[in-house]
């Protein structure tokens, strides 16, 4: 038997995600490009170059190396991306912005401000508990192999529970709830983690 708030929860997080799809829609018809495309400058603008190859973007997006290859073309073609090759492998190549994909980046950016606004409204203790709750949530969903990609403190090498509290080996400090990171760029996969 299912549980009804559980029922409540994911409905409501399905309507988070539309919301979602309708601000990248509203930015890709002003841009002339497509929700992908602006999923990916946003990604290539914060992430390190290594994180930043075709192969890696189809595993955060969840979609095939088509998909991204396609997607990268065109944003090649209008001039926002452009490509490292690989000296070792001239078919390998990582991605960066250029001059006209950061001025894109600038604007893209805030796109998502309306839930930067209703998240205001919540109380600090409200906000606090979300996040640690969509921080468990995520690793879950990696550990039951529904999402692909993770880069939470649960999953890290560098991640302990040390008397109860969070603790981060790599910085060597303890970190409160809301210091958990969701996609952390010294994150290591624990390989000794079930």
């Amino acid at each position: 038997m299912k549980n009804p708030l559980n029922t409540k929860i994911i409905y409501g997080l399905e309507r988070l995600s539309e919301a979602f799809k309708a601000l990248l829609w509203d930015k890709a018809k002003t841009h002339g490009i497509s929700p992908i495309q602006i999923q990916i400058l946003l990604f290539i603008s914060t992430h390190k170059p290594a994180l930043c190859s075709v192969s890696h973007l189809a595993q955060e997006f969840n979609v095939t190396k088509p998909t991204i290859s396609d997607a990268v073309r065109v944003l090649a073609k209008k001039g926002l991306v452009e490509k490292d090759y690989s000296a070792s492998d001239s078919r390998s190549y990582t991605l960066h912005l250029s001059e006209a994909g950061k001025v894109l980046f600038q604007d893209l950016d805030g796109y998502a401000s309306a839930f930067d606004q209703a998240l205001g409204h919540l109380a600090s203790p409200q906000r606090e508990a979300l996040y640690s709750s969509l921080t468990e949530l995520i690793y879950q969903l990696n550990q039951s192999g529904v999402l692909n990609v993770q880069r939470t403190c649960f999953g890290c090498r560098f991640y302990a529970k040390k008397e109860d509290m969070h603790y981060c080996n790599f910085l060597n400090k303890i970190l409160v709830n809301n210091e958990l990171r969701l996609d952390c760029e010294d994150y290591e996969m624990n390989t000794d983690h079930t």
